[in-house]
C-alpha cells in the first residue's frame, strides 16, 4: 500500500513539473514495481514451506518493462526505471514509520 502512495505521489509530482510522457512513463514503471514487489513477497513467502530459495520469476518484470517501453516510442526509459524504482523510497518510509 505504501508503493502506491509513494509511486502516485511522484505520479502527480511529474504531471505538475513535466509533461504528459513523463508521467505515464513513471506511472508504467511503477506499476511494474509494484508487479515485481508482489512476486518477490509471494516467493519470499514460500521460503522455507515449499523451497529452499526465492525463485528467479520477479526478474522478468523489469526486463520485460525496459523492452516495452523501447518498442513503445510514446514511453520514456529513465522516467520508467525511477517509476520502477518507487517501491524502494516506500520500503524505506515503511521501515520508519513502524513503531
Amino acid at each position: 500500500m505504501a508503493t502506491l502512495i509513494v509511486s502516485a505521489f511522484a505520479v502527480l509530482i511529474t504531471a505538475i513539473f513535466f509533461d504528459f510522457i513523463s508521467s505515464v512513463s513513471l506511472l508504467v514503471g511503477a506499476l511494474a514495481g509494484v508487479v515485481y514487489l508482489r512476486l518477490l513477497a509471494r516467493s519470499i513467502g514460500k521460503l522455507g514451506k515449499t523451497s529452499k530459495s526465492v525463485g528467479k520469476v520477479q526478474l522478468v518484470v523489469p526486463v520485460l518493462l525496459v523492452l516495452v517501453v523501447s518498442r513503445l516510442p510514446q514511453l520514456e526509459l529513465l522516467p520508467s526505471l525511477l517509476g520502477f524504482l518507487m517501491y524502494k523510497p516506500a520500503l524505506i518510509l515503511q521501515v520508519m514509520l513502524e513503531p
